[in-house]
């Protein structure tokens, strides 16, 4: 629970306030960034209390994403709503999971609907009232790993719903060995009718994105939007190899998609798949114009 008595001084006066117990994530501001203010990269504070329902709405579902419980309500009001909510919707067939994990650094997590089986993209913190939920919208058949750093309750999700979890074998370590698939080498591969895991290796040996309906790339820490609706990327939170980052993002622009959903960073949108391989395009030139890859950042940087 965030303390009252910890609130940082930026908080405007009312009943929802940010305790320094911040860790800068961003989550917030993603999910109403009309109540939290603060640049992409600070500590957030309520810059204003929410006008209206809607609202405060999105500003308690940012209460309840939270992955350390930095944002508090005096009153309480809606909180226990907004905690039985997740996943709320995002576009069709797309829905946010909120129950930001502090071990993924408050990375979000995905919910594809698919007749076949639902898709968990990456891995939320497990909640109680987040399952009732993926239980009632027929549970999860597959959770996709992109990459070793956003894995959280991985396997508490598992003994829940019984998924198979998808990793690409560079990344396995001790914590995923026991993952059902491991994908292999570079070439992507389909993982079921309109799913192409797609390795982008760079940031992680193994990280890899995916492919949903030619329509939606999620891409986990390999490729992102930025709160002015740009493309990013950034050789400072790349862990492996930033050339090999770049090579997977000119071979992305081969794809067909339309939305960029990561799980650090905003959603980003094209207007049509070509808008979209030429923005990533113009972002790789962008970024191999610099000399020393530790600067080679764009828009981002969250460690």
């Amino acid at each position: 629970m965030a303390r009252l008595a910890r609130a940082v001084p930026e908080n405007v006066p009312g009943d929802l306030f940010v305790d320094d117990t911040c860790i800068a994530c961003d989550t917030c501001r993603a999910l109403a960034d009309e109540t939290f203010g603060g640049g992409e990269d600070d500590r957030a504070f309520v810059a204003r209390q929410p006008p209206d329902p809607e609202a405060r709405r999105r500003a308690l579902l940012a209460l309840v994403a939270c992955p350390v419980a930095a944002i508090g309500s005096r009153s309480k009001d809606g909180v226990a709503g907004a905690a039985a909510a997740f996943p709320v919707p995002f576009a069709p067939g797309v829905l946010r999971c909120g129950y930001a994990a502090e071990s993924s650094f408050g990375a979000t997590s995905w919910l594809v609907l698919r007749d076949g089986g639902n898709v968990l993209v990456d891995s939320p913190r497990f909640a109680a009232p987040l399952l009732a939920r993926l239980r009632a919208l027929g549970g999860v058949r597959t959770m996709f790993l992109t990459h070793r750093d956003d894995v959280a309750d991985h396997a508490r999700w598992r003994d829940a719903l019984g998924c198979e979890r998808v990793l690409h074998a560079r990344d396995v370590s001790g914590g995923t060995r026991a993952v059902e698939r491991r994908l292999e080498g570079d070439e992507p591969a389909p993982l079921g009718p309109g799913l192409l895991a797609v390795p982008v290796p760079g940031h992680t040996a193994g990280s890899s994105a995916l492919l949903v309906d030619d329509t939606y790339l999620f891409t986990g820490d390999h490729l992102w939007g930025d709160a002015a609706g740009r493309l990013g990327a950034s050789a400072a939170v790349c862990w492996w190899n930033w050339e090999a980052q770049l090579a997977s993002l000119e071979r992305l622009a081969a794809l067909r998609f339309e939305w960029v959903l990561p799980g650090h960073g905003r959603p980003w949108r094209a207007p049509s798949p070509g808008a979209a391989a030429g923005a990533l395009r113009a972002l790789v030139r962008e970024l191999r114009r610099y000399s020393a890859p530790a600067s080679s950042s764009v828009s981002w940087n969250r460690r």
